[in-house]
């Protein structure tokens, strides 16, 4: 099976909906930046309606821009879902700050949390966990909190490799979600192929874990992208994977779309309807209209713009 569908663009077929495919695209989300945001006109021209949309927090980013895009995608009707990356928020002080502007200026009731891309912390937060022990989060009310999840392991975590450390943790977290009223689920890391993926959703649920999942899907972009983006996430034999492809100089201009690992993994949704992913996370790496796009192709009535349907 290949890893991965290169093919030349004028040769690429979208994916015929399939209830398979429709059902398993039905409720994505998508991920976006301050940045990113702006260069889109409209989000309900290209998103169905009621599609959680993330906003990720890169260090550096202001948080004024940070609430004034949760602001934005608020009014076109989206519920926002923003980072809060545990090694760039300062004290206990400056959490509460991002919460109440969050919910004073956008009505944000749900977070991402997550220890962040920094290798160092700038104060006082090391990781999501210590985040969710604050309280501030139940205080405030929000009705649903994401975790951060790696179908191919965390090297921060676990600098060896394997997934002692990460399974640890993800242990703590389905605890959390017993002694708070939030609804709580795992957005993961992209990945590239749907065989590891499932190994790795099944293997949650022999540990007893419950929390549901949201697979972290590479939207629609070019090779050296991927690879660039791939290596600041620190994805591990995706990586590989992409570094090999990128040997051959003929296929660097030739696009890869997520046409076979979401076939694969909503076939395998569809005959184990209690396996623990329940939906899809874009990340649209070669942008949020060609991402819009390729999921209005191949997803049917479930991902069907909200202005198509006004």
């Amino acid at each position: 099976m290949a890893l991965l569908n290169f093919k030349r663009k004028d040769e690429i077929a979208p994916l015929r909906p399939t209830p398979e495919v429709e059902a398993f695209l039905k409720g994505y989300s998508i991920e976006v930046m301050p940045r990113t945001a702006e260069k889109v006109e409209s989000f309900r021209e290209l998103l169905p309606e009621g599609t959680r949309v993330y906003i990720a927090h890169i260090e550096g980013t202001p948080i004024d821009d940070m609430v004034a895009t949760a602001k934005r995608l608020n009014a076109e009707g989206y519920p926002v879902m923003p980072h809060f990356p545990a090694r760039i928020i300062k004290d206990k002080a400056t959490l509460a700050d991002w919460i109440a502007r969050y919910q004073g200026e956008a009505d944000v009731r749900q977070g991402l949390l997550l220890a962040g891309g920094v290798s160092t912390p700038v104060g006082d937060f090391d990781s999501s966990m210590q985040l969710m022990e604050t309280g501030l989060f139940d205080e405030a009310g929000f009705t649903r909190l994401h975790v951060a999840g790696h179908p191919e392991g965390n090297r921060d975590i676990d600098p060896k490799g394997g997934m002692t450390n990460v399974t640890a943790a993800m242990k703590w977290k389905d605890a959390f979600q017993a002694r708070t009223d939030a609804k709580m689920a795992i957005a993961t890391q992209f990945a590239f192929e749907a065989r590891p993926i499932i190994d790795w959703a099944e293997s949650l649920k022999s540990e007893g874990i419950t929390l549901p999942i949201h697979i972290g899907i590479a939207g629609p972009a070019k090779l050296q992208t991927l690879i660039k983006f791939a290596i600041a996430c620190g994805v591990g034999p995706s990586l590989k994977v992409l570094q090999k492809r990128a040997m051959d100089v003929t296929k660097l201009l030739l696009p890869y779309e997520p046409t076979e690992v979401v076939a694969e993994l909503a076939a395998y949704k569809a005959a184990h309807p209690d396996f623990n992913i329940t939906n899809v996370h874009f990340f649209p790496l070669g942008g949020i209209k060609t991402n819009a796009t390729w999921a209005i192709e191949n997803g049917g009535a479930s991902t069907v713009p909200a202005a198509a349907t006004a």
